[in-house]
């Protein structure tokens, strides 16, 4: 568990050590000059103070931290910015707390139909408990690049592609958008609750198809595309259809049989679903000739 500790100020120590230097080069002078053994002691001293002090003073930087261990013992964390002195023999590790980003490889995995796809995430985050991150797992930065990967894989496999795939599926990685990007932003908080990160932000960044079968898919989405303007060509030719021969007879304009109204429909259905325009046919004669 991370306990925060707010050491002394260092300024006051730091003084001690430029009055141990001063007394040091006194004493070196003196030593020269009157080669009295007193002088000899005053400057062993002096330099073991200036050692003992040198050593226990740190500098916090802001969004940084030091978590102290004295022999084996976890004694807490400086989260606190400036210069402490702490004791002598603490080591202190130094850890960022800052934001921190990572690109993710393209990872090329199987989605849940078995299809072949690249994918990759943009993940941001940061340590949130110094304790963990320090002693819980042997490096957290290889720890959050590992479980990161294992994440992504794990979402590709879990949904289908898109719809094309699996049309009974409700959400899908490719239309899934923001619901996607949680999914995947709580399962990287659960791997990474061990070391103590933190998962500010986790984004897919590249979503493809394998190259061995984009060429089948695109072709795929280009015929369902087709097939689905065709329908709604269809049924508005359809109902255009239908509009004019209502029109026809509640106006009165002509009489129709049913020869010439299937006649009718069949030319209109040609003009109205053909790719290319209708060249027109003058009919001079009656509409029996």
């Amino acid at each position: 568990m991370e306990k925060i500790v707010k050491p002394t100020s260092g300024y006051a120590a730091l003084v001690v050590v430029l009055l141990t230097i001063i007394c040091f080069i006194f004493s070196f002078i003196q030593i020269v000059a009157q080669k009295e053994l007193f002088y000899g002691l005053m400057m062993f001293i002096s330099f073991v103070v200036f050692v003992i002090i040198i050593k226990g003073l740190i500098i916090v930087n802001p969004n940084h931290s030091r978590v102290l261990n004295l022999f084996g013992n976890y004694k807490g964390t400086i989260k606190a910015n400036g210069l402490f002195f702490i004791n002598p023999f603490y080591t202190a590790l130094r850890i960022s707390l800052r934001s921190e980003n990572l690109q993710s490889q393209t990872l090329k995995v199987n989605d849940k139909m078995g299809n072949p796809i690249e994918i990759g995430a943009v993940i941001v985050w940061k340590v949130g408990d110094t304790f963990k991150a320090a002693y819980d797992v042997q490096s957290y930065t290889d720890y959050v690049r590992v479980q990161s990967e294992a994440a992504i894989r794990h979402l590709a496999v879990s949904f289908a592609y898109d719809s094309l795939e699996d049309e009974l599926a409700e959400l899908t990685l490719r239309d899934g958008g923001d619901e996607v990007n949680r999914i995947l932003e709580t399962e990287l908080s659960d791997r990474f609750e061990k070391a103590g990160i933190i998962v500010e932000e986790a984004r897919i960044a590249h979503l493809a198809y394998a190259p061995e079968i984009a060429g089948a898919m695109l072709q795929r989405q280009q015929a369902s595309a087709i097939v689905s303007a065709r329908s709604k060509i269809v049924e508005g030719a359809v109902g255009m259809v239908d509009m004019a021969l209502k029109k026809l007879s509640e106006e009165n304009i002509v009489e129709l049989d049913d020869e010439k109204k299937a006649a009718m429909v069949s030319n209109l259905m040609v003009v109205l679903c053909g790719e290319k325009a209708a060249q027109p046919i003058v009919n001079a004669g009656t509409l029996y000739n």
